[in-house]
């Protein structure tokens, strides 16, 4: 998830954070807010030029975020808010966001995404990780790993979805949805596509 980024540092409004905007961070692909920070023309403009996000801490000066630790943050987008002092920073995270080794600074669940993006993050993060040797592999993983029984259930969750509904069974037809959303999008990670790809068509269509 890339994109040209774009931000005009000369209509921000420094002044009122004595030098500082705010940086809102979030996950681009799930929603979660990350963490708030703060960045100055400097750290803004180090953030344009690699498209890793960079800040300005109190303690630490100039930081690039994961530059030490490796949980750098690559940028999708940065856009100001309507009085040009706040930035919400949209981000693909390659580790914890937080000092703590947690994926956001926030514990509220409603700052949390929608279960579907977090079901997308995750079956992304079974397809990346590496198992040990002898580490039994996940239920998504046996799935991204073997085509026949990823197809095989794929069609089994739309004939249980289809005799539900049949039957007039709404809670059963809920459940089975949720199957089969799950073995679908197990099905598109494992021919290189997103539920972001799936967003795209939808979108697409809606216009």
């Amino acid at each position: 998830m890339t994109t040209a980024l774009t931000l005009d540092l000369d209509t921000l409004d420094f002044t009122k954070g004595g030098g500082l905007v705010t940086v809102v961070t979030q996950d681009a692909r799930t929603g979660v807010v990350l963490m708030v920070a703060h960045a100055d023309r400097e750290a803004l403009e180090h953030t344009l030029r690699t498209g890793d996000m960079h800040y300005r801490s109190r303690s630490r000066g100039l930081w690039h975020k994961g530059g030490t630790s490796g949980n750098v943050q690559r940028v999708v987008s940065l856009t100001a808010d309507c009085d040009r002092d706040a930035i919400l920073a949209r981000v693909v995270a390659a580790g914890p966001a937080c000092h703590n080794g947690t994926v956001s600074c926030f514990r509220d669940e409603a700052l949390q995404s929608d279960t579907l993006s977090t079901l997308d993050a995750t079956i992304a993060a079974r397809a990346q990780s590496v198992l040990s040797a002898g580490e039994r592999p996940s239920y998504t993983q046996r799935l991204l790993t073997d085509r026949n029984l990823r197809l095989k259930k794929l069609g089994e969750e739309a004939v249980e979805l289809t005799m539900a509904c049949v039957d007039g069974d709404a809670p059963r037809a809920a459940e089975e949805t949720a199957d089969l959303v799950y073995h679908a999008l197990v099905a598109l990670h494992a021919v290189g596509g997103t539920l972001d790809d799936v967003r795209t068509v939808l979108e697409g269509r809606a216009k």
